[in-house]
């Protein structure tokens, strides 16, 4: 056999121009599949990265569209609704509820406008937000229903471009009415999913509802599953528990970092298998080539098949012989299409300024397929060859 593949190379080197024709095809497809997959793999962490790992148990529960058009409804996002919530469903660890509201918050000449959101104790921290400087809200905080505030990386440094913004006094107008508000904490700039730590602001929701509206009803439910893993499977179970109180299909959104990060991928890989399957057409060109080609050299060397067979060589061996020259041939393709498709990843991916991830997985499965094809489409050429008669071979 390894004499078969010496001989192979030997006769690729007397024909490199055919042989390079022959193995286009092959190149062709296998770096199209490393390619594509590579960017699939690639895009898919960029998804990750921009989301974050934070926040990937949590489940947030809103309004749905029929109750934001008016259609009667019957679920309160009330303290009963919690207590009930959290004794009915599994798999539930916490449950925070939230508020919005848009204010205008100032100090000295400078102000800026935000929306901003009125959260509970521990929210912050079991979000996995981190602070830049200064602390998160307390018990007491929310219990008292103090006016402190906590800022987002980018309005601290616009209302204290000296970076000092904790422990300063900000006037906050919330529908016309001022406040005077302490900054207790500003937020780290980080990936953080739903939640915002540049733009946004928190404040208390034990104040939100003594101050800005009594007794109010939360806008969103953020409930914390108790792994990661189950945040996906609560989605379905919040979002049939809420149907079935309120009677209403469609009474709320029941979203989860999870579940979108896993739609996404999941998109993601899908075109990338659509659009792989579409590059190893190619290779299936490439295959045929391989057999014409093969064709052609099985028809020039007739008389060293017939020296051969004449010498006692049987037709499993010519076979054979034929066989491992159709399949180095796709193997050679298949090593320069692997080297070419790295190389145009790092490439495609530098451009892209995307994170250089390579699919191992497609280049074996790419590499294996090219040496299929070779022997497939080889077969025929060496049945061919394997059934000459020596006397017609030679004459």
């Amino acid at each position: 056999m390894l004499e078969d593949f010496i001989n192979a190379f030997s006769n690729f080197k007397r024909n490199k121009i055919r042989t390079f024709l022959s193995l286009l095809g092959i190149i062709i497809g296998v770096a199209s599949v490393i390619v594509i997959m590579s960017m699939g793999s690639s895009s898919t962490k960029q998804v990750q990265d921009t989301f974050g790992s934070n926040g990937l148990d949590m489940v947030s529960v809103s309004s749905g569209f029929k109750r934001r058009m008016r259609e009667a409804i019957s679920l309160q996002f009330n303290e009963s609704f919690r207590e009930t919530m959290f004794g009915q469903i599994e798999n539930i660890k916490k449950i925070w509820y939230k508020n919005t509201c848009s204010m205008t918050v100032s100090y000295g000449d400078t102000s800026v406008s935000i929306t901003a959101t009125a959260v509970e104790t521990d929210y912050l921290q079991e979000y996995g937000l981190k602070l830049e400087s200064g602390n998160y809200f307390s018990v007491t905080d929310n219990v008292m229903g103090t006016q402190k505030i906590i800022l987002g990386s980018e309005i601290a440094s616009s209302l204290f471009p000296n970076g000092d913004a904790v422990g300063k006094i900000v006037n906050v107008v919330v529908s016309k009415v001022s406040f005077s508000f302490t900054v207790c904490g500003v937020l780290k700039e980080q990936t953080s999913g739903m939640e915002n730590t540049t733009t946004g602001c928190y404040i208390i929701r034990g104040f939100y509802s003594k101050k800005i509206k009594a007794n109010p009803e939360a806008s969103t439910i953020m409930v914390q599953a108790v792994s990661t893993e189950k945040a996906t499977e609560l989605v379905t179970t919040i979002t049939e528990y809420c149907e079935q109180v309120s009677g209403t299909e469609g009474s709320v959104n029941v979203t989860s970092m999870q579940t979108i990060i896993e739609q996404i991928s999941s998109i993601t890989n899908t075109m990338s298998i659509m659009l792989s399957a579409i590059a190893a057409i190619s290779l299936l060109v490439g295959g045929i080539g391989i057999m014409n080609i093969m064709i052609v050299t099985v028809t020039e060397r007739r008389q060293e098949i017939g020296i051969r067979k004449a010498l006692g060589a049987s037709p499993a061996v010519i076979r054979q012989q034929f066989l491992i020259e159709s399949a180095s041939i796709t193997l050679m393709g298949g090593t320069i299409g692997i080297i070419l498709g790295i190389l145009l990843s790092i490439a495609v991916e530098f451009v892209r300024s995307l994170s250089f991830i390579i699919s191992w997985q497609s280049c074996i499965i790419a590499f294996v397929f090219s040496v299929f094809v070779g022997i497939f489409f080889g077969l025929s050429p060496a049945s061919r060859a394997a059934k000459l008669d020596p006397v017609a071979a030679l004459a």
